[in-house]
């Protein structure tokens, strides 16, 4: 959440400054604003509102300055208005900041800089840092910017402009990603690789209480001592229309066509001369041996795939596993030891509390293994062993292709972890792996009926709460699919497990009520049956996604029933998650929703 976009150069900051910021306008926002230096004078234009509305602002302003700094802010300190925004500047005008995270030390700060005669004008937690620059501001910006970040606690990535310094700026970070792009005559930070993609390809990842000098034609990196750091050149490898919609109405529909393809690309290199090659999972008989217990920590959709990896790991490889919250498990003081494995999922690497729940499983000796999409991200960083899912930029904020690739690579995990301990057989990981092979063919093919379930959506979209319900794997799927729904539509809807019901939700049943039933798992497809017959009963519309094998069954129980092609129970998640993405899509498009910027959501969530 949040954007920060810095430019130092030749060109106008402002074009590039805005260019940069509308490539981060996925990470979700609610106000924008810059500030340039133009010949020691710190100009600051900001305003609540999209990117459009500055812009507008901008028009008047004609601002040539070389070197600026831009951000997109998402409020947590102050409502979202023109004060609040950013960049914030410093009481004299010699300061702007710009600044992702919480400063959980805010308050104290104030009332220090209160005493001293500073004033504040917002309700922000980062004017404190504008002032507090200023404050310790001696004719170095960066030995002030040190000073302030020895004094400031919880999580930031902060630039900084000093008017009297118009041949550099400074960043700094801890906790909250941010890049530095190396060009020729001209350097940039960014919060995300798209910002700036169009200009370099070749980027600088600062860790954590690094500080970095930007000038036109170098970059200095320093760590929290003061001491020189040798940063190593990251080479983006992806292009810029990676990052664009390639002619799609949104990126969460070209995102969800890209599935096949991402899935291909998370399995085939990992599948060498029909053997499983996972070379980037060291873990060997002896570790795995040793496991009492295996944890799966994310938030929200990576979530609901660890729920479904839960399943699929104690199936294959009989060892106890256990799901969590990223944001409570560090709060329950988890019983973590040497005998454990933490298995992280996170679309970004970068999402906070994951982050921190991944620290918390190291501080109790757990063994890490990150299952990300970012390459060099702070998760992939930090962990013992990295399974990549090659899903790509994912700009929209409802995660779609991330979670099918997340699947994926939770699936191999359960299959490398099984057959090393010995609980499957060689011809039981390659029948499954022929299984899981079919799956980016199948998403193609369901893909293609799209047009019925928009049908349907146009049927259902006034509906007031709708319910999800599903057994063993297909509940997992339901809590997903219900997210989906929630985060783009802003309807009501709840998923329970389909033997729930009769234990208080079936109260909620009445006459024209939706209920989705995912219904892929063989073992339970007559329970399920049962469940449909109760809530039709009552009164339900149902709409039920299943194996093409069980259509015509189903179609004399409910009322819309949506395929996928025959697969194997087992992995059968990977690609019915599309139908209830598909389903989400269309709802949100029906009611006139912003289905790729959600109110209130962002994509990347960098606070606690």
């Amino acid at each position: 959440m949040c954007g920060i976009v810095g430019y130092i150069g030749n060109k106008k900051a402002i074009p590039v400054l805005i260019n940069g910021l509308s490539k981060l306008e996925y990470r979700g926002y609610d106000s924008a604003g810059v500030s340039v230096n133009e010949n020691g004078v710190l100009k600051v234009i900001k305003c609540k509102g999209r990117l459009s509305c500055l812009e507008d602002r901008l028009e008047a302003e004609k601002l040539e300055g070389c070197m600026g700094i831009g951000h997109t802010r998402w409020a947590t300190h102050g409502e979202p208005n023109d004060v609040n925004s950013h960049p914030h500047i410093s009481q004299s005008g010699e300061i702007a900041v710009v600044h992702n995270g919480i400063i959980e030390n805010y308050m104290q700060i104030k009332e220090f800089l209160a005493g001293q005669g500073y004033t504040f004008q917002s309700e922000t937690d980062t004017e404190v840092i504008a002032h507090l620059v200023e404050y310790y501001y001696e004719g170095s910006l960066v030995d002030a910017v040190m000073k302030v970040i020895d004094e400031i606690e919880g999580s930031y990535a902060l630039g900084v402009l000093c008017r009297d310094e118009q041949d550099m700026f400074v960043c700094a970070r801890k906790d909250s990603p941010l890049i530095i792009g190396l060009g020729e005559g001209e350097n940039f930070i960014a919060s995300d690789i798209p910002a700036i993609l169009e200009y370099t390809r070749n980027i600088y990842i600062l860790e954590d209480k690094e500080v970095a000098i930007l000038k036109r034609d170098s970059v200095q990196v320093f760590n929290s001592l003061g001491a020189p750091v040798k940063k190593e050149v990251f080479k983006v490898d992806w292009n810029v229309e990676a990052a664009e919609k390639g002619g799609f109405e949104h990126f969460m529909m070209k995102e969800m066509y890209e599935e096949p393809k991402v899935v291909r690309d998370t399995i085939n290199p990992r599948i060498q001369n029909g053997e499983l090659v996972l070379d980037s999972i060291n873990i060997t008989k002896e570790d795995i041996d040793k496991l009492d217990k295996i944890y799966i920590v994310a938030c929200g959709t990576a979530y609901h795939a660890g729920v479904i990896g839960k399943y699929i790991i104690e199936r294959l490889c009989r060892i106890p596993v256990e799901v969590d919250v990223a944001s409570e498990f560090r709060y329950r003081d988890p019983l973590i030891s040497e005998r454990n494995m933490t298995i992280i999922i996170s679309q970004s690497g970068e999402t906070l509390d994951t982050l921190f729940a991944l620290r918390e499983a190291r501080k109790g000796g757990s063994r890490i293994l990150s299952i990300v999409n970012v390459v060099g991200s702070s998760i992939a960083r930090d962990s013992d062993d990295v399974l990549y899912t090659w899903a790509g930029p994912e700009i929209a904020v409802a995660s779609t292709k991330a979670y099918n690739t997340q699947l994926a690579a939770l699936y191999l995990v359960a299959l490398d972890l099984g057959l090393k301990k010995g609980t499957i057989t060689k011809e039981q990981v390659n029948s499954i792996l022929d299984e899981i092979k079919k799956i980016p063919s199948g998403i193609e093919e369901i893909l293609k009926y799209k047009d019925g379930i928009q049908k349907f959506a146009h049927a259902h979209f006034n509906s007031k709460s709708i319910f999800f319900i599903g057994r063993s794997l297909d509940y997992a799927l339901s809590m997903e699919g219900s997210l989906k729904l929630k985060e783009i539509s802003y309807i009501h809807s709840e998923a329970y497990a389909g033997g729930e019901l009769k234990h208080g939700t079936i109260a909620l049943i009445e006459k024209g009520t939706l209920v989705v039933c995912p219904m892929t798992q063989d073992c339970l497809f007559e329970k399920m049956v049962s469940n449909i017959r109760e809530v039709k009963a009552r009164g339900a519309v149902v709409l039920a996604i299943t194996q093409e094998k069980h259509r015509e069954e189903l179609e004399k129980t409910a009322d819309m029933v949506l395929t996928i092609p025959d697969v194997d129970s087992l992995v059968a998640p990977i690609s019915a998650v599309t139908p209830l993405q598909l389903f989400a899509y269309y709802m949100a498009i029906e009611r006139g929703c912003d289905v790729d910027k959600p109110r209130n959501l962002a994509k990347s969530v960098t606070v606690e």
